[in-house]
């Protein structure tokens, strides 16, 4: 009766150490404290694998500056009326394809031919009264010399001649000005192109210099972005830049064509236009695009994995290990680079210190903390009990 008291004091015993031990297992794997180091007044020191320290290391951080805005056309031309009339045609639609010095349309001045004829009546008659002047001025000349007629009489037809002269000039220039309206009365394309938009049809009367088309050339667009006036001294013409346009699987190769001398009114940023090759016509204009361009940086850094860094209260710090104790420190960051996923330590932190390779919660100043070379697994109570029988 004794021994089966003692074997079931046994079992019993034998199932809560078996129950023990699988606590201590379980925690282990969630987090990198023991079941007795998660106690707060257990002296215990904290232990962590190799992979979870990291040392301030040197490298080089690219700075990336980001800016987006919509695609334009920098060569896009508006054809507009010269003169008032009617638009008896315009050969293409939205989309046509255009040559520049195209015909692409005609007007019809109502009373641009009678002009057109009173002008060269006007210029004929004015040629007249030249030739009438001049003959008069030559006979006077020859009647002062034989002293027929006084000199004051020569002055007059004189000054006849340069009247008549002045005229003829004029009748030519407003010839010449009629004659331009004549061919105002042509719609000619002035660069080459796509046809964007049409302000009027065919059948509608237009007045002078009312928009008639709209052409644009799609072989060279720009990206139109505005940069932070903390930031633009950083880039300069020429640089080369990467866009993601919407729609667009892979980036467009573009470089900065030109940087705005001054800032937008009330908005701190400054124009910036990046250039980009379309010879496929691929892009369109009014597409919007996302501009990165990149900094090199010419001298290396002491940084850490971002994933290091907590903040608390708008301060930066790490943990470190010091002397088996766990220390946090505030720290100074610089320049982020996203692509490698570090950041640069200014103050705080030196090359020999061990950090905290992540941000652990509940972790105590103070606490002690090692780093072992492997984590060993907990015995469980059935491998470690022998067998009853």
């Amino acid at each position: 009766m004794v021994a089966k008291k003692w074997l079931i004091g046994g079992g019993i015993g034998l199932v809560l150490l078996g129950g023990t031990g699988a606590a201590l297992y379980t925690g282990a794997l969630k987090s990198p404290f023991t079941q007795a180091q998660a106690k707060s007044g257990d002296a215990a020191a904290l232990e962590f694998a190799p992979r979870e320290i990291v040392r301030p290391a040197l490298a080089a951080l690219p700075q990336v500056i980001e800016f987006s805005g919509p695609l334009v056309a920098p060569q896009t031309a508006i054809v507009r009326a010269k003169a008032g009339g009617t638009l008896t045609a315009l050969a293409v639609l939205e989309g046509s394809r255009v040559r520049a010095g195209e015909v692409i349309g005609h007007l019809d001045i109502a009373d641009l031919a009678s002009r057109l004829a009173e002008r060269r009546a006007n210029l004929e008659s004015a040629r007249a009264a030249l030739d009438q002047a001049q003959r008069t001025f030559d006979g006077n000349e020859r009647l002062v010399a034989q002293q027929f007629i006084s000199k004051i009489a020569l002055d007059n037809s004189r000054t006849a001649v340069e009247t008549a002269r002045a005229n003829l000039d004029a009748a030519r220039a407003a010839l010449d000005t009629t004659r331009a309206g004549q061919r105002d009365a042509t719609l000619v394309a002035p660069i080459s192109g796509i046809v964007a938009k049409r302000w009027a049809l065919p059948g509608e009367k237009v007045s002078p210099e009312q928009q008639v088309v709209s052409i644009v050339d799609l072989a060279r667009l720009e990206l139109a972005g505005n940069v932070g006036t903390h930031e633009v001294s950083r880039l300069a013409p020429g640089m080369a830049a990467q866009v993601q346009v919407e729609g667009v699987a892979e980036p467009v190769a573009g470089r900065i064509a030109r940087i705005a001398p001054a800032a937008e009114p009330g908005t701190r940023s400054i124009g910036v236009a990046i250039t980009l090759a379309n010879p496929q016509e691929t892009l369109r204009a009014g597409q919007y695009g996302l501009a990165r361009v990149t900094l090199a940086d010419d001298h290396r850094r002491l940084t850490l994995p971002a994933a290091a860094v907590g903040n608390n209260s708008g301060q930066d710090h790490v943990w470190v290990i010091e002397a088996g104790a766990l220390v946090r420190r505030a720290v100074t960051v610089g320049r982020r680079d996203p692509a490698s996923g570090r950041v640069e330590i200014l103050q705080g932190v030196s090359a020999a210190d061990q950090v905290l390779a992540a941000r652990f919660e509940n972790l105590r100043e103070g606490a002690k903390a090692v780093v072992v070379a492997a984590q060993t697994p907990v015995a469980s109570a059935a491998a470690s009990t022998p067998t009853l029988r």
